[in-house]
């Protein structure tokens, strides 16, 4: 499916038009984001969110509490765990603007999957911050933490805890959106499923390289976690590739013999 935009009249959008429509999207996104993140400040100043993030290492301090080096270094911690509450609460809005960039390029029944597949998308990245948060986060730190020796005391500031949480759930988060965006891509004709297959042994290379320079630790126990639950997102991937291009192929098919059957030219 060629990516072509029409205006209302049929013609084929403009370049011009098309770069005018994705500053626009891109605003929205923006006020979205900016939007959410204020809203995630409150959440966060009326709940304690800060308290929440710090459970997986809780246990692992002995007692102790996270420290601060620098005055700024509270409301630091804040404006992040504000940010990424808002870039989860402007997450539908950010994709729904995508599909609605993407939408006049679609065919009449891609267009009814836009809510599911927004819905999908919030899900996965629920669930890949959830496992971040939930077994990764707390399996990485008690690696860390046990390689202190009697030569060691360990006097960790809140500030480098909370960037090393907050960075591990939303890369979690962020990878987690793979199948979406394979799927978009072969709704979009740019990517087969026969292609994915064949690359099948480079995209495993891949999920171990992205996953040791996405994750901010530097521990084999996080690379792992990540890259396993990765690559079994792209074979859950490639499954729904197949589906799309099945659907795709058959839909295809109907047009052409309907077509035949009127004399009509088959569209692109």
């Amino acid at each position: 499916m060629a990516f072509l935009k029409k205006t209302q009249t049929g013609a084929e959008m403009p370049f011009l038009d098309h770069l005018e429509e994705l500053r626009w999207r891109l605003l929205w996104s923006l006020g979205a984001l900016t939007l959410g993140v204020i809203a995630g400040f409150v959440v966060v100043m009326q709940f304690d969110v800060i308290g929440l993030l710090a459970r997986p290492i809780t246990p692992l301090l002995q007692g102790q509490k996270l420290i601060f080096t620098h005055p700024s270094d509270p409301f630091s911690i804040i404006m992040k765990a504000a940010f990424s509450v808002g870039i989860l609460l402007a997450l539908p809005v950010i994709l729904y603007q995508l599909w609605a960039f993407l939408a006049p390029a679609l065919h009449r029944h891609e267009k009814r999957i836009i809510i599911p597949m927004i819905l999908f998308a919030v899900v996965l990245f629920v669930a890949g911050a959830a496992l971040a948060y939930f077994v990764v986060l707390p399996l990485t730190l008690r690696f860390l933490l046990g390689l202190q020796t009697e030569s060691l005391q360990s006097m960790i500031s809140a500030a480098d805890y909370f960037g090393f949480a907050i960075s591990m759930s939303l890369a979690f988060g962020a990878t987690f959106e793979l199948p979406i965006v394979i799927i978009v891509l072969t709704a979009l004709g740019i990517v087969t499923p026969q292609l994915l297959s064949r690359y099948r042994r480079h995209a495993l290379v891949l999920c171990l390289v992205g996953s040791a320079l996405i994750t901010p630790g530097a521990d084999l126990t996080s690379l792992v976690a990540m890259a396993v639950p990765l690559y079994f997102l792209f074979e859950v991937s490639l499954v729904l590739s197949y589906a799309v291009q099945r659907r795709r192929d058959r839909r295809r098919a109907k047009e052409e013999r309907e077509a035949a059957a009127t004399g009509d030219e088959v569209p692109a």
